[in-house]
């Protein structure tokens, strides 16, 4: 018999409760409602700070939206709960409704806690805890007409979040903290002290040992400064409060339930608390002792009571405390007995105050069992070393200290029983088991299989690691071979191509491979020469490799008929130009349509009127837009600070220069920019191979935005850049790979294979950490130089023009007896005069193509 399971709040921990129950009730033994204090569905609260360099709300959400549609599962948004009847097994909301529960959850979360601070209601004092608060917060900050000076109280890892925040609104911003040292929470000393020099590199401004004791309002109303203990004064225009949080357990105490020394509903080892029918989970919950405010143990929490729902005896094994800052530029990691509060506990420092990095180890009394850490500045060691606490390090655990290659660290041999995803408490053994039972044999279907990394992602490279040695073990030859003509990578081929100086297929796979070719090596060998050895791509032999678009530089429709794309960089076109465009749609009878790359489209031309068009178009001034080819798509922009009251930076002209940059630019697979001229994003630059969004210091870029079947937001690479560092990242991002990403790779999963992941890519293209910078920079400064439009080379050789014919015996125009369809690339049934044509064996010529047309 269906159960009722009610569960109170709509956030992180609410959301995991209720996927992992509907993945494991099959039987469907539990209807679930779920009420939510929010008027929108569960969303990322970690990725919070991301809200503030253009994502919005729907951005954030968790899980697949048709988890809400599931017809046992009801989500009420917009509807406190607020009274529990324990007696009557009922909960009652703000709106008067009323559920009865078989069993209640309670997933309240907990609230920012704000000092009894005079001010602390004032206009333009804000707290960082849900999406209405950082919407409020940038609305705040966008009208104010003025150079913004912002305050952040509290130096833990919400207030730098909150600090990046504010920076990335283009706000001067200062933290305020209490104590020694930021993030004193995780870091120790020496660990705060790093963090606050690579803090201050940001750009963000820090002061410590300071308490505020009054905020002060401005004579035109809002905030006007801060008063502080030492007789000291901060102006700021806008305050944000992060001085901590507080388990939201009102409902617990005015229900009689059992609650912590400091707060928090108490709960046993199985989340139950002292009424068996009510669990609580996440920060609500006071287990072990204590509230933990981290979003591994509520998922851990989430799973266990599922698990119990459904007769399991799952206990919660204690809390996951580890944390990472979510911070550009900063890399902050702790772990473990940070503190080396254990007895005996041993402490094993690197330390390079220049560099910037700060690394700890806490050992047992014997300097053998890894008891906890702190990494400040380089945690690439955090993914490893984390799942080895409670376990013996192999060797001198220094050398997992040192920067790489100075200590000939051991690989590290994980037990299966380690946990690799905290957020989602996957193990080892689990990563190992999706390659041996479930037969995943990639990085994709090893995630879809046991969710690891499909939360913060920073477990990722050790996944990868986990399930390749995995597959080597199981005698699975983990092939990077491009086909059967060449057991190099893509990125090993071009690496040959390039250091060889071959400039043409027959000599590539005479020195490199075996064979005549196929259709995947030969379009990846013309992509590759493309670059190394540029020349026309219907030149001699190329024309030969190229894919079906690209042989005839135009895009293949369903119906046999092609599309014609001129280039509008930026999206910026003259009257002129949009006549010359609807001249000859008119007079070809083609179909018009604006793309989502703000460009025209023209459809349904004939092979053998290309040429035709496309004199007309270049004689206009129009170029090819490369829309067949895989290489620079586009580059979307918004109006910018030409037009727009809110842009910061002049978002078209920089889109249109790197589109002219990057033009014909053959890439693994095809790339598209986008360029946003303030954090409105209304050129969605987030979705895109490289987004850049305006700032009022400069540009952030992001990298790694794709659509297709998986779609992708970019993640941020670098802050503030002047223009000419702008380009030159982006030049050194898209050649890096060009160089190695794999065949029809896109560049959100080339970023997730590449060591280190985009904290490798920022290390190669920001650091020269593989000392290639100034040979992408020669390379991209040849392309630019060399580029000529491929059309218009065209028009100009008659052996090229020789392709473009539909027939043979009638090479200018078709048989003029054939009747012409106009179509829009849409199926439609056969008019009479098609069928009767079909009957009588009459060919039948439909947008440009001989079809058959069936009656």
């Amino acid at each position: 018999m269906t159960q009722h399971l009610v569960v109170v709040g709509g956030g992180m921990v609410a959301q995991r409760l209720v996927e992992a129950l509907r993945d494991r009730d099959a039987a469907g033994t539990w209807r679930i409602t779920v009420l939510a204090e929010e008027p929108r569905r569960p969303y990322d609260r970690v990725a919070l700070t991301s809200y503030f360099s253009g994502r919005d709300a729907d951005d954030l959400a968790l899980g697949d939206p048709a988890l809400w549609d599931d017809p046992l599962v009801t989500l009420v948004r917009d509807d406190a709960v607020v009274a529990v009847d324990r007696a009557a097994s009922t909960v009652t909301t703000a709106r008067g409704r009323t559920e009865h529960y078989d069993h209640l959850v309670l997933a309240t979360g907990s609230a920012a806690w704000v000092p009894p601070i005079e001010g602390a209601d004032l206009p333009g004092v804000f707290v960082y805890r849900t999406v209405d608060d950082v919407a409020a917060l940038r609305g705040y900050v966008e009208r104010i007409d003025r150079p913004v000076r912002g305050a952040v109280l509290g130096g833990g890892l919400l207030g730098l979040e909150a600090a990046g925040a504010l920076q990335a609104l283009g706000a001067t911003t200062t933290v305020l903290q209490v104590g020694t040292h930021l993030m004193s929470a995780q870091v120790d000393l020496g660990g705060g002290e790093a963090l606050r020099r690579l803090i201050n590199q940001l750009g963000v401004g820090v002061r410590l040992n300071a308490t505020t004791t009054r905020i002060r309002p401005h004579r035109r109303g809002g905030v006007g400064r801060l008063d502080l203990a030492d007789g000291g004064r901060l102006d700021a225009d806008v305050v944000v409060i992060a001085a901590g949080v507080r388990p939201r357990d009102e409902l617990g105490r005015a229900a009689d339930l059992a609650i912590g020394a400091r707060g928090g509903v108490v709960v046993d080892d199985t989340c139950l608390t002292s009424d068996p029918s009510i669990s609580a989970i996440g920060e609500v919950a006071c287990i072990q002792g204590a509230c933990i405010g981290l979003v591994a143990p509520g998922y851990a929490m989430a799973e266990i009571t599922a698990d119990r729902l459904l007769g399991g005896v799952s206990a919660f094994p204690g809390a996951d405390t580890a944390t990472k800052l979510k911070l550009a530029g900063v890399d902050v990691a702790s772990f473990g007995d940070a503190f080396a509060t254990t007895p005996g506990a041993l402490e094993i420092v690197w330390a390079d105050p220049v560099g910037g990095v700060y690394k700890k180890l806490v050992m047992s009394d014997d300097a053998r069992t890894l008891l906890g850490g702190v990494l400040v500045g380089d945690a690439s060691a955090y993914a490893g070393l984390r799942p080895m606490l409670g376990r013996e390090l192999p060797g001198d655990p220094a050398a997992f200290l040192l920067p790489e290659g100075g200590g000939g660290a051991p690989e590290l041999d994980l037990p299966d029983d380690a946990g690799v995803c905290s957020c989602n408490n996957v193990s080892a053994g689990t990563v190992r088991g999706a390659v041996t039972e479930h037969a995943c044999t990639d990085l994709g279907a090893v995630k879809a299989c046991t969710r690891a990394g499909t939360s913060c992602g920073s477990c990722l490279p050790l996944v990868k690691k986990l399930m390749t040695t995995e597959l080597t073990k199981q005698g699975i030859t983990v092939s990077s071979s491009l086909c059967e003509h060449f057991a190099l990578s893509r990125a090993q081929l071009y690496d040959a191509v390039r250091v060889s100086g071959v400039s043409s297929f027959t000599q590539v796979i005479e020195r490199f491979g075996t064979g005549r070719g196929c259709d995947i090596c030969r379009p990846t060998v013309a992509s590759i020469l493309s670059t190394t050895a540029p020349a026309h791509v219907l030149e001699g032999e190329r024309a030969a490799l190229q894919d079906t678009n690209d042989h005839v530089m135009a895009n293949l429709q369903k119906d046999g008929s092609y599309s014609v794309v001129p280039r509008i960089p930026g999206g910026e076109v003259t009257p002129e130009g949009l006549m010359a465009i609807g001249s000859v749609a008119q007079e070809f009878g083609l179909y018009t349509k604006i793309t989502g790359g703000q460009r025209i489209d023209l459809f349904g031309a004939r092979i053998d009127q290309l040429p035709v068009i496309w004199q007309r178009l270049v004689d206009a001034g129009f170029e090819s837009g490369h829309a067949y080819g895989k290489s620079l798509r586009t580059v979307k922009s918004c109006v910018g600070s030409t037009w727009c009251r809110f842009g910061v930076q002049d978002s078209v002209a920089l889109a249109v220069m790197l589109e002219l940059r990057y033009r014909g630019l053959r890439s693994p697979h095809k790339i598209k920019l986008g360029v946003s001229g303030c954090a409105r994003e209304c050129a969605e630059a987030r979705g895109k191979d490289v987004g850049v969004i305006a700032t009022d210091k400069g540009w952030n870029v992001y990298v790694g935005g794709n659509g297709g079947f998986t779609p992708r937001h970019a993640q941020l690479l670098a802050e503030d850049l002047s223009t000419e560092a702008l380009v030159r990242t982006i030049d050194r991002f898209l050649l890096y790979y060009v160089r190695t990403a794999d065949r029809l790779q896109r560049t959100a999963p080339w970023i997730d294979d590449v060591d280190g992941g985009l904290a490798g890519v920022r290390a190669v293209v920001m650091d020269d950490a593989l000392g290639i910078c100034a040979d992408l920079d020669a390379q991209m400064a040849r392309h630019v130089d060399e580029y000529e439009d491929e059309w218009r080379a065209t028009l100009e050789d008659p052996e090229k023009l020789r392709r473009f014919a539909s027939f043979v015996n009638a090479p200018q125009t078709p048989d003029p007896s054939l009747a012409y369809v106009p179509e829009r690339g849409q199926s439609r049934p056969a008019t009479a005069v098609e069928r009767a044509a079909a009957l009588r064996g009459d060919p039948v010529l439909v947008a440009g193509t001989t079809l058959e047309v069936r009656s």
